[in-house]
């Protein structure tokens, strides 16, 4: 790393040629040829009781969708994916199948080896997305409206399911674009050729569904507002803040959120003009930490450092994520936790000093050593914050911070249902997100089902009986819970 003796931070654009952006940031698993796909559904044993299928949150029955793809049927193994996750195609590109459905195949217990589900998936909806229609009709409308707020996995999963249902669907969301992590938060070479977008089109072609950028809970909408507006209403809202280091000094030039960085790097038309230290550190162990490290790498920086406070057996972050950085040229170092940041004179942090860390009957402890790293950029990894105080002043229950729900993912306000991020116990994955989507719209609709139609003229036949002769009918209503003016 360089010295901070004179606290010069070399940070700056285009350290690539304009050539080679293109070329380090290309697709991470590039699609499967027709060839390489029947024969890579052919290594698939069709398990009867598919460890696979009980591994994937959404249920998808992995099985029966590679046999459609051996068949010569990948619009049909589409369908019957996108029948349990309407954005499978993002899913295949982004879900770590190496921990989840690719971790519990039987080859790979066997082999070491296992059948590449995420591939066979992405051939399969990617395929129908380029050469197919919608695989699904809405159904007849209900004259029901729901409120989604969050256009990411969850808000988009839900949404679709409850247009299919029928329902009329409006999503508030508080970017320009809609995607959520989809769009804003994951690795550029995760997600290339703007397929976030493309999907977001294709999840819109059921009809139905309405969103409003630029509309910000708190700040443009409120809960009362949307309760008062909608006959239901689902939050994927997400985590919208980021984890503070607590250090003094950590709002100063050079001190970053990883989430905004790569946000501003997804939403870039020309990856030259991103600007990019020569010496990095960043700061955590999850998917984030690993996403901002490689770019930056990928982007020119000389030295990358992931420093996490813990042993590698505790990163959020799965062995395949680890060893990407490492192949990148990435240097992980564990056991080290953020005590001090350094600044130059012009009030740039220029450094970082970090603590050595043990475990002592199971508590993390300083060892009383440290380290001292010159750094011109330091990112800030360390995991999001949910917007607790405007769910806490609705009256919603929270749990650390995060929205109570019940395994029909309904909140402790009736007619609220949450998903995604922002709910206590989620997974903070792509594909959990799009599964309490899913659930919280089955839920929805079931709710919905049951409300009966208002009955122009009833309120005030109501009235009226009041000073006549009640008739049978008005005596005994058929469901006097449920009567509505």
């Amino acid at each position: 790393m360089g010295s901070m003796d004179s606290g010069i931070r070399d940070v700056r654009a285009g350290r690539l040629a304009s050539s080679e952006y293109s070329e380090v940031f290309s697709d991470l698993h590039p699609p499967l040829s027709r060839h390489e796909a029947f024969v890579e559904s052919d290594r698939c044993y069709f398990c009867y009781d598919a460890p696979c299928m009980n591994a994937c949150p959404t249920g998808i029955d992995i099985p029966l969708f590679i046999r459609e793809i051996a068949a010569g049927n990948p619009t049909g193994s589409a369908k019957t994916i996108l029948s349990e996750n309407i954005l499978g195609g993002m899913c295949a590109r982004v879900c770590p199948t190496e921990t989840l459905c690719e971790q519990a195949c039987v080859r790979e217990a066997a082999e070491g080896k296992p059948v590449k589900i995420g591939l066979l998936q992405r051939y399969a909806t990617d395929y129908l997305m380029e050469n197919g229609q919608h695989p699904f009709t809405r159904a007849a409308p209900t004259g029901k409206s729901v409120a989604v707020v969050g256009a990411g996995p969850a808000g988009l999963s839900a949404a679709h399911r409850l247009a299919m249902h029928g329902h009329d669907v409006t999503i508030f969301e508080a970017r320009p674009k809609a995607g959520g992590l989809n769009e804003y938060g994951i690795a550029a070479y995760k997600s290339v050729d703007d397929f976030a977008q493309k999907e977001l089109d294709f999840i819109l072609e059921i009809g139905g569904i309405t969103i409003q950028n630029d509309k910000a809970l708190g700040r443009d909408i409120s809960l009362d507002a949307l309760r008062a507006g909608f006959d239901a209403v689902f939050l994927g809202v997400g985590l919208p803040g980021v984890n503070e280091l607590g250090l003094d000094g950590e709002d100063a030039a050079g001190c970053i959120d990883a989430v905004d960085y790569i946000s501003v790097l997804r939403q870039s038309n020309d990856l030259s003009e991103i600007a990019v230290g020569r010496d990095v550190v960043v700061i955590g162990g999850g998917m984030t930490a690993i996403d901002v490290a490689v770019q930056t790498k990928l982007l020119g920086a000389e030295n990358v450092i992931i420093a996490y406070r813990r042993g590698p057996e505790s990163m959020n972050a799965s062995e395949f994520e680890q060893e990407l950085a490492l192949k990148n040229g990435v240097i992980i170092r564990h056991w080290l936790q953020p005590r001090a940041l350094t600044r130059n004179e012009r009030g740039e942090v220029c450094g970082i000093t970090l603590d050595y860390t043990t475990m002592n009957d199971g508590r993390l402890e300083t060892t009383g050593e440290s380290v001292t790293l010159a750094s011109d950029q330091i990112f800030k990894a360390i995991g999001q914050m949910p917007a607790e105080k405007i769910l806490a002043e609705a009256g919603m229950a929270l749990s650390r911070g995060r929205i109570s729900v019940d395994e029909e993912r309904r909140t402790s306000i009736p007619g609220i249902w949450a998903g995604g991020d922002c709910i206590a116990g989620g997974q903070d994955l792509t594909v959990a997100g799009v599964q309490d989507g899913k659930l919280a719209a089955e839920s929805i609709h079931r709710a919905l089902s049951m409300q009966p139609e208002k009955v122009s003229g009833f309120a005030e036949a109501v009235i009226a009986s009041n000073s006549e002769p009640a008739t049978a009918s008005a005596q005994h209503p058929a469901n006097p819970s449920h009567i509505s003016g």
